[in-house]
């Protein structure tokens, strides 16, 4: 599914968020949007999903304008229901759209491919940070939208924990070839995940980041030359803003 985005621009108490945006995303692309704080990425995302609405600009999916549902939305915060269990978590959004577009068994077999079916009866406070992220990771894929847009999902895990989620989205972004739009702060993440990275500058503008980093990924290629060159690079693009 490509998600294209064009001329779009948004505004809050009359100030601009977004200005001009143009992004094309192409099917089974998995790519970083970055940039400092305050430069509109959630934003980004929240009129991807149709939360939001832009002022002016268009986005559309393989190109028919995009409506709430389309696509699939994982928060910063997991957004776990406290008094729910994991299982009935997972089946949220089935019951909200009332069309059982995935049932129990199937919530079931993913939860089991994630090393957590032992816990469908446990609250999410009975979970680690890792674990809960990984039920509302999978609590997005199971809506079954091919475009997956992914809100600084492993920003509260410590680095093992993070490393080993990275190395699990990794696995099965390759296995179901979705599209994936993927915010991070941290920039090790971005080169390690992305095809592509887009930066979004202070003034509105968009950078693209080419990634030539081969796959499949490998852990140990954070310490190889042509990663480093390419985390220094994206770095130094990103101190220009505080100059």
């Amino acid at each position: 599914m490509t998600l294209v985005l064009k001329n779009v621009s948004y505004s809050y108490d009359k100030q601009a968020v977004i200005s001009n945006l143009d992004v094309e995303i192409k099917s089974g692309e998995f790519v970083s949007l970055i940039g400092k704080s305050g430069t509109g990425k959630s934003t980004i995302l929240k009129l991807i999903t149709g939360l939001l609405q832009p002022d002016e600009g268009e986005i559309t999916i393989n190109g028919r304008p995009i409506k709430l549902g389309d696509v699939g939305y994982m928060p910063q915060r997991d957004l776990l229901l406290p008094w729910r269990t994991v299982l009935d978590n997972m089946m949220l959004p089935s019951e909200v759209k009332k069309d059982q577009s995935y049932t129990k068994e199937e919530a079931r077999q993913w939860l089991e491919r994630a090393g957590l079916l032992a816990y469908e009866h446990a609250l999410p406070q009975q979970l680690s940070g890792g674990m809960r992220q990984r039920v509302s990771f999978l609590r997005a894929l199971l809506i079954g939208e091919d475009v997956l847009l992914l809100d600084e999902p492993f920003g509260a895990l410590d680095a093992f924990t993070k490393k080993d989620m990275q190395a699990w989205l990794l696995s099965i972004w390759q296995e179901l070839n979705k599209t994936v739009l993927f915010i991070t702060h941290d920039l090790d993440e971005a080169c390690y995940l992305s095809d592509r990275i887009l930066l979004l500058h202070a003034d509105k503008k968009l950078e693209q980041i080419p990634v030539p980093l081969k796959r499949p990924r490998r852990p140990d290629m954070l310490h190889e030359m042509e990663f480093v060159t390419l985390r220094k690079n994206v770095e130094r693009k990103i101190a220009h803003e505080y100059d």
